[in-house]
């Protein structure tokens, strides 16, 4: 295999990331949404979305059940897989980047190593860590999809902040808490931060 990999040669292309991001108007980025299952993420995600299409910005979301629906059906919830599934939403993200357009990946990405990744796939000035937190007990109160009560009922093993832990980011580009806050204030909250990052000098 590591043979085969020295054939594999990247191909440089005429059209640069500076000539799509001046194409578009703005840079790009990748605001990585983490948080438990039911704090708000894909919510907060899709309002910024729709704040900055307003303004004319490129974007595009990723979702945890999209991706496992198409790009990542292979994997499973194992460690390992789930390991693999932010690698590659990592790359992925990172070609939506490299394109000009600002990602919005919205993701529980648990592990602080799996999101460290994802920061030096896509270069830590290119991406903006968003901790959506929210009490355990206030997730599992909402249980959009059920996912809680089949996790306490022992139908779902490895479920993050019941069976297996989640790492809360230590310093975060934009800290949020959806138990308090409405998600107007959320997006409020991340537009004054991102803003300015994605503004062409």
């Amino acid at each position: 295999m590591a043979k085969e990999k020295l054939h594999i040669i990247p191909h440089d292309h005429d059209i640069s990331q500076a000539d799509r991001e001046k194409l578009n108007g703005h840079k790009g980025l990748l605001i990585w949404f983490t948080g438990l299952s039911g704090s708000g993420k894909s919510t907060v995600a899709n309002l910024l979305e729709r704040k900055l299409y307003e303004k004319g910005i490129h974007t595009f979301i990723l979702d945890g059940d999209n991706i496992r629906s198409g790009l990542n059906s292979d994997l499973d919830f194992s460690s390992e897989s789930r390991k693999e599934n932010i690698r590659r939403i990592g790359e992925v993200s990172n070609l939506f980047v490299n394109n000009g357009t600002v990602a919005l990946s919205a993701f529980i990405s648990p592990f602080r190593s799996d999101r460290d990744q994802v920061r030096n796939i896509v270069g830590s000035d290119r991406y903006l860590e968003i901790f959506v937190d929210c009490p355990l007990e206030v997730c599992e109160e909402r249980d959009v999809k059920g996912l809680y009560k089949k996790a306490r009922a022992g139908e779902i093993s490895n479920f993050t902040g019941i069976s297996s832990p989640f790492e809360a980011p230590e310093n975060p580009d934009v800290h949020l808490r959806t138990d308090k806050d409405s998600k107007e204030d959320c997006v409020t909250k991340i537009m004054d931060v991102i803003l300015p990052k994605m503004a062409l000098k």
